[in-house]
């Protein structure tokens, strides 16, 4: 028989999500996955269900739902980002297919994408399967900076697109305005697009900072600013996402979203509509309830032999786990992570899944595992006494 894509020879399938087909498997509390375990606002399934119960329920506007679209351009606006809801905002699948729709909708074979590493495991695929060569930029622990010298040194003249994460998945890192110059510089210089991952965007600690870096100097015309409702609103199986572009890019984003999905569920894009429309005070509320997890869930980590990063944004924790590893008589991230499920049932995600494959023989790679605490109080309660009874 003929050869199947070579490309897909060059990646595996989510590890994130076969954590959680393991972890299902044992009946386990999965804190590998990046989903809450609560509802979401009362107002969000409200007009989800008034939509569905009201007849929205074929094929929407391919490009997104009027109301949602406008929705999107004013919660934009307060964040900086003044756009046009009919020519520069398109609705997609969740962020993972804005994302795709995005990098096929500006590279070329033989492009090269900037991504910085640890990533979240779908971008390094994303740049594969546009054809991209992808190239790779450490964030070093404990504070997961980038050295500018390096970033500098990956930018040539086949640099097409730098994907930003910010808040960052999985390290928690909220990237300072400083930083996103740096990066607005090359990308005037090396005339690169900017796609910029901010799903996490209203998910911030201890006076964090969210800046967009469509909101620098010059940075408007080369940035697709992509988020979701996924994370803002505990809605990640409702696949609501969006990309902000221009007008020559969203145009170029459409034609790719309409061929790979048509278009995003209706009802739920209005549900959608009614949380991007919610007061401070709900966002406010959110940032505390996630604070009190991660302070809760990183001193539960110390002091069973962990050493966690103390997260700035999102809601994972990535520890370092070699004194555990010594303990539990394993030797990288994935029996580690394969050992708590079978000791203690709490599911992680294995720190390798945030690398690129050539990256996996690395000590400081394979002594990481991330935690995911978007979870109740009585989950984590629940997790940290079996953590103490087989670690502490």
């Amino acid at each position: 028989m003929k050869s199947l894509s070579r490309a897909t020879d060059k990646f595996t399938e989510s590890v994130i999500r076969e954590m959680t087909r393991i972890c299902d498997a044992a009946g386990g509390l999965n804190l590998a996955q990046g989903f809450p375990d609560f509802d979401p606002p009362e107002e969000v399934l409200k007009a989800a269900q008034e939509a569905l119960s009201s007849g929205l329920n074929q094929y929407p506007v391919t490009y997104g739902e009027p109301e949602l679209r406008e929705a999107i351009a004013e919660k934009a606006a307060e964040r900086g980002i003044v756009c046009d809801p009919d020519s520069e905002v398109t609705v997609t699948c969740g962020a993972t297919e804005a994302m795709m729709a995005t990098l096929k909708a500006i590279v070329d074979p033989g492009d090269e994408v900037v991504i910085f590493e640890p990533f979240y495991e779908n971008y390094g695929p994303d740049a594969i399967l546009s054809g991209a060569a992808p190239r790779f930029v450490r964030l070093s622990p404990p504070d997961w900076n980038f050295a500018p010298e390096e970033l500098s040194c990956v930018f040539n003249e086949r640099t097409k697109a730098v994907i930003i994460n910010t808040p960052h998945n999985p390290t928690g890192k909220v990237f300072s305005k400083e930083e996103l110059v740096e990066i607005a510089a090359l990308c005037d210089r090396w005339d690169v697009y900017a796609v910029t991952d901010e799903v996490y965007e209203h998910i911030l600690y201890d006076g964090a900072e969210h800046v967009s870096i469509a909101t620098l100097p010059g940075m408007r015309d080369r940035t697709v600013t992509i988020s979701s409702a996924s994370k803002s609103y505990s809605v990640t199986g409702w696949r609501i996402g969006w990309a902000i572009a221009p007008p020559r890019l969203t145009s170029r984003i459409r034609k790719v979203h309409d061929f790979l999905t048509v278009g995003a569920p209706t009802s739920f894009q209005h549900g959608v509509a009614a949380g991007l429309r919610l007061p401070d005070a709900y966002y406010r509320g959110l940032a505390a309830r996630y604070g009190r997890a991660r302070d809760f869930l990183f001193e539960v980590l110390k002091e069973v032999g962990f050493q966690p990063s103390l997260p700035k944004g999102a809601y994972y924790i990535v520890a370092f786990a070699g004194e555990v590893m010594k303990r539990l008589g394993v030797g990288d991230d994935f029996s580690l992570s394969t050992e708590l499920i079978r000791r203690t049932g709490v599911a992680t995600v294995p720190g390798y899944s945030f690398y690129r494959q050539d990256e996996r023989g690395d000590p400081q790679v394979t002594r990481q595992v991330r935690f995911c605490f978007a979870k109740s109080q009585k989950m984590l309660e629940e997790v940290a006494d079996r953590l103490r009874s087989q670690l502490g």
